[in-house]
């Protein structure tokens, strides 16, 4: 299997792309996997199947390694240990580096949920005596990324290479942002995306670029030195 730099875990199709889809195509040449938790069966609009479609599209737009879904109930994402070892399995099959999730504090419970779950899976994962037949795993890094809202951000990543990527990405998913028929919901407002790229926009100005995705890090920043980030 190709090594897996970053795993990135999303409750719902599109969740990924929105707040961490250009750092994704930044590191897409180190291998990129994307598991997203639920098939969005709950969703105000579109299907499963259209969902996963679009989802399978913005993969394509991003250059990421590979997508899966893992099935589980949407609005149901508590914790449990079927759940919890569920995501264990993918974080031992993937052997990733770098693990992403949603913000714990998001305004859409299950994206605050999926952190949770992927912390706890993320702590299961490196015990020996968990035993699933897969090598037990410890990642080096466990960041959140921003979907709705804005957060306080430990550090920020410089995606204005390929932002356009993300433009891309996010377009794929016509069913949620630019529907033709169906309900209103918080991403249909013609101000959401732009808020995304606004967002974007905030995090590149205050590091000194176009665009910048933001990021969280529950755990503090080891740096071997006050040199180590200077630029």
């Amino acid at each position: 299997m190709a090594e897996t730099f970053i795993l990135a875990f999303g409750a719902h199709p599109d969740d990924v792309e929105l707040g961490a889809g250009a750092t994704c195509a930044l590191h897409a040449k180190d291998g990129v996997v994307i598991c997203d938790l639920t098939a969005a069966e709950m969703s105000s609009n579109g299907n499963p199947e259209l969902r996963w479609k679009e989802a399978t599209k913005a993969a394509e737009e991003l250059g990421v390694a590979a997508r899966i879904c893992l099935g589980l109930r949407d609005r149901g994402l508590l914790p449990s240990a079927d759940t919890i070892s569920a995501i264990v399995k993918v974080i031992r099959t993937f052997q990733p580096q770098v693990v992403l999730a949603p913000h714990t504090h998001d305004r859409h419970p299950d994206h605050g949920h999926c952190a949770e779950l992927v912390r706890e899976a993320l702590f299961t994962s490196g015990l020996r005596k968990h035993e699933d037949g897969l090598p037990p795993h410890r990642p080096s890094a466990f960041y959140q990324y921003f979907i709705n809202g804005m957060h306080q951000a430990s550090f920020a990543v410089d995606v204005s290479s390929v932002y356009e990527k993300k433009r891309s990405a996010l377009a794929a998913y016509s069913s949620q942002f630019y529907p033709s028929s169906g309900v209103a919901t918080p991403l249909t407002q013609s101000s959401f995306l732009p808020m995304i790229e606004g967002r974007d926009r905030m995090f590149g100005q205050a590091i000194g670029c176009d665009f910048a995705e933001g990021f969280w890090q529950t755990d503090p920043l080891y740096a071997a030195s006050l040199r180590t980030n200077l630029k």
